[in-house]
């Protein structure tokens, strides 16, 4: 049977060594054929992690978020009409959590096609697991609104889902807007609710620390421009 490899990548730069599995490189030493959320990325983690792959020869297909699904059918067509496996790679971290690789993991599943996800690092997963927060009972909701009205709202029900529910509430901003959000929290959220930032996962700066909203009004803001974070909050 045809195999779809779900292929995780490093987090932070120059870290392949220490958090990808000889599974990993032994898929991306042996695949023809990937397919990509970012074409220029992918071909230099594949040369990264197999240097002596010649490039021009691997057969490399862009499937991102605005891909159809008439686009991800077709992208999967080679592994049944030509015999071959493929992998799917995505920016950073595991395929299909929070990114356009579950559509070709649900794709591949209709076509009777063999999906295997590889062990990798997720910051999701890695924020949750270091947050001391409820790792049984845990939502994750991607982006919250960029209105500060919406946005509001939206961190007020977060944390009162996770009152009531007692679960934990993980979500992401685009990187250049973190601080913003970051004040936001502080802004709406409660005093005795625990927030978790998880900053740079797994790279050389790596940020992780939670406190309660109290704690975090009373300390200086930590450094979030542009650096890729999770925030955990729950009670």
């Amino acid at each position: 049977m045809n195999t779809l490899f779900l292929i995780p990548t490093p987090l932070a730069d120059d870290t392949a060594p220490q958090v990808l599995p000889p599974q990993v490189v032994s898929a991306v030493t042996a695949l023809p054929y990937f397919l990509v959320e970012n074409l220029r990325t992918a071909r230099r983690f594949v040369k990264s992690v197999a240097p002596h792959r010649v490039i021009e020869e691997i057969r490399f297909v862009v499937i991102d978020k605005d891909s159809s699904e008439a686009e991800v059918r077709a992208a999967l067509a080679p592994l049944q009409k030509e015999g071959i496996d493929a992998g799917i790679l995505s920016e950073a971290g595991c395929p299909g959590i929070a990114d356009p690789g579950a559509a070709l993991a649900r794709e591949a599943h209709r076509q009777g096609v063999r999906v295997v996800p590889l062990v990798g690092p997720s910051s999701l997963l890695l924020a949750l697991m270091a947050s001391g927060l409820n790792g049984q009972q845990f939502a994750f909701h991607g982006y919250l609104p960029i209105e500060k009205a919406p946005r509001a709202a939206a961190i007020k029900a977060l944390e009162k889902e996770a009152q009531q529910r007692q679960q934990s509430q993980l979500f992401i901003e685009t990187p250049y807007r973190n601080g913003a959000l970051f004040a936001d929290l502080l802004a709406h959220l409660q005093p005795g609710t625990r927030l978790c930032v998880a900053a740079d996962v797994t790279g050389a700066g790596e940020f992780i620390k939670t406190l309660t909203v109290a704690d975090w009004r009373k300390r200086p803001a930590p450094e979030l421009h542009r650096i890729p974070t999770v925030f955990v909050l729950g009670v």
